[in-house]
């Protein structure tokens, strides 16, 4: 097998640096790049895109180019069809809640922690999801008005 592209430790630290403030939160090697799990469920996951590896991705970011993407699950593509259908976003449909983007240069990290903040409310337990706060104006955690 060929060697894959690596997520540049800075982006898997800033990552890390979010969800490790998640409770109960499991970091792992995925199948590509990094996950982070609540329990049996990943809220947030990243890899990099690299000659059109992988290819699902590859198809659904538009990019066959180096590319650093993230997955995290939004109840907002449920609830609204254009949401997150802009740059640096893209919807991998491979479930209905999954959306993607694509993580550069230009990252707001404020945005992303707030993102992967409401991913982890969408799959912990509500116990878990009540207790988190999200970051600095960030997307609110499951059930908080």
């Amino acid at each position: 097998m060929p060697e894959r592209a690596s997520v540049p430790p800075k982006i898997v630290a800033k990552l890390r640096s979010i969800c490790s403030q998640l409770p109960e939160t499991i970091e792992e090697p995925a199948w590509a790049g990094t996950r982070w799990r609540i329990r049996k469920h990943a809220f947030a996951h990243v890899l990099m895109i690299d000659a059109g590896w992988p290819p699902a991705y590859a198809r659904v970011a538009k990019s066959d180019e180096p590319l650093c993407v993230m997955t995290f699950r939004s109840a907002l593509p449920e609830l609204d069809v254009y949401a997150f259908t802009w740059a640096p976003f893209f919807k991998p449909g491979w479930w209905p809640d999954i959306v993607g983007m694509a993580l550069d240069a230009r990252t707001d990290w404020d945005e992303v922690a707030g993102l992967v903040t409401g991913s982890y409310g969408l799959l912990a337990p509500k116990k878990l999801a009540y207790s988190v706060r999200p970051p600095k104006g960030g997307a609110k955690a499951k059930g908080e008005a």
